[in-house]
Order: structure tokens, then C-alpha cells, then sequence
């Protein structure tokens, strides 16, 4: 797959987003999760990867099915908030 610059930050912004699940970026841009780790090793720097591997291994609000009822939406409160 070819993505556009926006594209790929994008994605990449999206993945490294805690409440962002896989399933958001698979309607978006059609990349299953195993695609979107792919995309990442190849798109990050080695520690960056593995960093962000670690963030994401395990953390339920990446997937849907693991994701507590209480979590009703894409981010946090104070994430865009204006300074």
C-alpha cells in the first residue's frame, strides 16, 4: 500500500494515540493490525518502535473487544484543549 505523507502521519499519529483503537485505523485506511505493526517497524526509528511496541502490547483501549465500557470516545478531555 502507498500512502500520502498526510497519510502516513497520520497513521502514525493514530497508533501511537492510547485510546485510538486498530479497528479506527482499519476503517480509515484498511490496514489490520498486523499490517499497521508492519507499517510501523518500517516507518519508525528502531527505539521508536520498540517503544511503541511496549506502549501498545497489552493495552486494552487498542482493541474494541478489550476496551471497558467506560471509554466512549477517541481521546482525552484535555488532549486538544486550547492554550
Amino acid at each position: 500500500m502507498t500512502f500520502l505523507m498526510d497519510e502516513e502521519s497520520r497513521i502514525i499519529e493514530m497508533a501511537w494515540e492510547d485510546r485510538t483503537p486498530f479497528e479506527a485505523i482499519e476503517l480509515q485506511f484498511r490496514m489490520q493490525e498486523p499490517e499497521v505493526i508492519k507499517f510501523m517497524r518500517r516507518r519508525l526509528k528502531p527505539q521508536s518502535f520498540k517503544l511503541w511496541r511496549q506502549r501498545v502490547r497489552g493495552r486494552s483501549t487498542k482493541h474494541l473487544k478489550l476496551r471497558s465500557e467506560n471509554v466512549t470516545r477517541g481521546y482525552c478531555p484535555t488532549q486538544y484543549k486550547q492554550r
